[in-house]
């Protein structure tokens, strides 16, 4: 099991040409992948009740399953606890997640889950040294879709590798400077159920 720590900013999609020339960013080269995440869950949302988050998550050729526990973020920074492992695309195997509580009811759930939502975005990524930590700054722009409805990501994650999480928002701070980033307290994983709901 892994901690992740981040923070989410918004970021209006045309300032995205102005983050990647970002001084703070050129000793890095980055990375730049499509992501494509299918989001389960079961007919009565279950696991969004219980602050669960399960997803496939496809990277070229290979498939991750992920399980994340949700936190209340505070000023778009979060803490939660996250499971992530290869698993085929037509296979659900939770025997990896330590949590018993939560492996149990995924296990229990298992034949009712289901394709709830979905997120495609390219992701750009940069790895980069920060007041003693080590930070991936991603730049993520795609779309999040229902069966019936659609909405945008224009994102920017902080994700702490290594270090004081204080780095984070020094950082954040850094950046808002020349960019009007925002919080942005919800989830992907929020965001799709947010527009699945919606009346």
């Amino acid at each position: 099991m892994a901690q992740e720590i981040e923070l989410k900013l918004a970021l209006p999609i045309r300032f995205a040409p102005r983050l990647r020339q970002h001084p703070v960013l050129a000793s890095s080269q980055p990375d730049k992948r499509c992501i494509r995440n299918l989001y389960l869950d079961t007919p009565e949302q279950l696991l969004r009740q219980k602050n669960i988050a399960l997803r496939r998550r496809q990277l070229g050729q290979t498939w991750l399953l992920t399980v994340k526990t949700a936190d209340v973020a505070r000023n778009g920074l979060s803490c939660r606890h996250e499971w992530e492992y290869p698993m085929p695309p037509d296979q659900l195997d939770f025997s990896p997640i330590e949590a018993q509580e939560i492996r149990t009811l995924l296990e229990q759930q298992i034949d009712k889950l289901e394709l709830v939502f979905r997120t495609d975005f390219v992701r750009t990524a940069w790895h980069i040294p920060h007041e003693g930590a080590q930070i991936e700054v991603a730049l993520d722009l795609g779309h999040i879709r229902t069966q019936h409805r659609r909405t945008s990501i224009h994102e920017v994650e902080l994700e702490l590798l290594s270090g004081p999480q204080a780095s984070l928002t020094s950082l954040a701070q850094h950046l808002q400077q020349s960019l009007p980033l925002t919080p942005l307290a919800p989830s992907k994983a929020a965001r799709g159920f947010a527009l699945l709901n919606a009346l």
